[in-house]
């Protein structure tokens, strides 16, 4: 099996690497969100081959890096991460409401939300939620709860990422694609 320790350029942010692999064959390795938040995995191309990835520790694979090129046979690695949606909550309504209001309602969809054991980023006035069950499930629990003065709507996730950041992007993405099972406990609390 080989292995990698570097990733040489990236195929969707270098001009030079995207004219020199115009046309290359490119074998894709598909990583989901939780792999490419690894820095030492291994993964299978599109041909079946089994590839080992051994990064720097706290090194991060992209999307289009290139793990190798051989000009001799035209051929290249290439990362592909396949992002799921995002659902975006718009606050801006709520935003401009009265102190007490904007607590009262962020409250509430914080509660709807925590109860789904949904993770979530607060950016502005948005909030990304990444899809970590069916898009009609999201959409029933947001409508169920007839939250006033939002709006919402799935976004890629390839969309989102621009205006996060690399931290954010981790916890957005980072476990969604795990499976996520949670035990309820029954909490007592007391007031002294």
């Amino acid at each position: 099996m080989k292995i990698f320790s570097e990733v040489i350029g990236n195929l969707a942010s270098d001009p030079e690497w995207t004219e020199k692999l115009k046309y290359a064959n490119i074998e894709y390795l598909d990583l989901d969100q939780w792999t490419a938040q690894k820095s030492r995995f291994i993964a299978k191309g599109k041909e079946g081959a089994e590839y080992a990835v051994a990064l720097k520790r706290h090194s991060q694979i992209e999307n289009g890096d290139i793990l190798e090129y051989n000009p001799a046979q035209n051929k290249a690695i290439v990362i592909h991460i396949e992002l799921k949606p995002v659902l975006v909550v718009d606050l801006q309504k709520i935003a401009q409401q009265n102190p007490v209001e904007i607590i009262r309602r962020c409250v509430e969809i914080g509660h709807a939300v925590g109860n789904q054991h949904w993770p979530a980023i607060v950016k502005e006035t948005k909030l990304y939620i990444p899809l970590t069950v069916d898009k009609k499930v999201m959409t029933s629990v947001m409508d169920t709860h007839h939250f006033e003065d939002i709006t919402y709507e799935f976004q890629s996730g390839s969309e989102v990422i621009p205006f996060l950041a690399p931290h954010e992007i981790r916890q957005l993405f980072g476990g969604s694609s795990q499976e996520i099972t949670h035990h309820h406990e029954h909490h007592s609390h007391s007031v002294h």
